[in-house]
C-alpha cells in the first residue's frame, strides 16, 4: 500500500483551490469553474502523478472537489455564520485565508456530505492546515472542528 495521497485528499485540494480563487481572488463560483480543469492539470503536475495515477485519481478528485466547492457556495451564508460563531474574538475576514478556506470545505464536508466519517473529514483538514498554513493552522483548524463536532453532536456512527 502506498503512503501517497489518494483521491479523497486531492480531491480536498482541488476544493481547496477552488475556494481560495473565489475568496482571495475574487472571482466568484462562476468564474472560479470556468477554469477549474485547468487549475486541476497544473495541479496535477505539481503532485508529480505517473500517468496511472492520473487516470485512477483524477477522474474523483475532479468529481469530488467540484461537489465540495459547489455545495459550500450553495450554503456559504450559513457556513461562514458557522465559523464566525465558532471563533468567538476572531472575524472571519481577520483569520488567514486558507484556514479560513480549510474551515469551510471541512465543515462543508461534515453537515453535508453524511457518508463521510467525521474524524476523517477533521483528521484530513488538519493535514492540509498543517501542509499549508502557519505553523499554528493545524491546532486552530482542530480546535474549531472539534467544537463544531462537540456542539453539533457529530458522531461517528455515520
Amino acid at each position: 500500500m502506498s503512503d501517497r495521497p489518494g483521491a479523497r485528499r486531492r480531491a480536498r485540494e482541488f476544493a481547496l483551490a477552488l475556494l481560495l480563487s473565489a475568496d482571495v481572488g475574487e472571482l466568484g463560483p462562476g468564474r472560479v469553474f470556468e477554469s477549474a480543469e485547468d487549475s486541476l492539470v497544473v495541479m496535477a503536475e505539481d503532485w508529480d502523478l505517473s500517468d496511472s495515477e492520473k487516470m485512477r485519481l483524477l477522474p474523483e478528485a475532479s468529481d469530488y472537489g467540484r461537489r465540495l466547492a459547489e455545495e459550500y457556495f450553495r450554503n456559504s451564508a450559513d457556513i461562514d455564520a458557522t465559523i464566525a460563531e465558532l471563533s468567538e474574538d476572531w472575524a472571519l475576514d481577520r483569520m488567514a485565508a486558507i484556514d479560513r478556506n480549510i474551515l469551510r470545505m471541512a465543515i462543508t464536508e461534515l453537515l453535508h456530505f453524511t457518508d463521510v466519517p467525521v474524524s476523517a473529514a477533521i483528521n484530513e483538514a488538519v493535514e492540509l492546515a498543517k501542509l499549508y498554513g502557519t505553523p499554528d493552522s493545524g491546532r486552530f483548524v482542530n480546535g474549531m472542528l472539534g467544537a463544531l463536532a462537540r456542539r453539533r453532536g457529530l458522531v461517528e456512527t455515520r
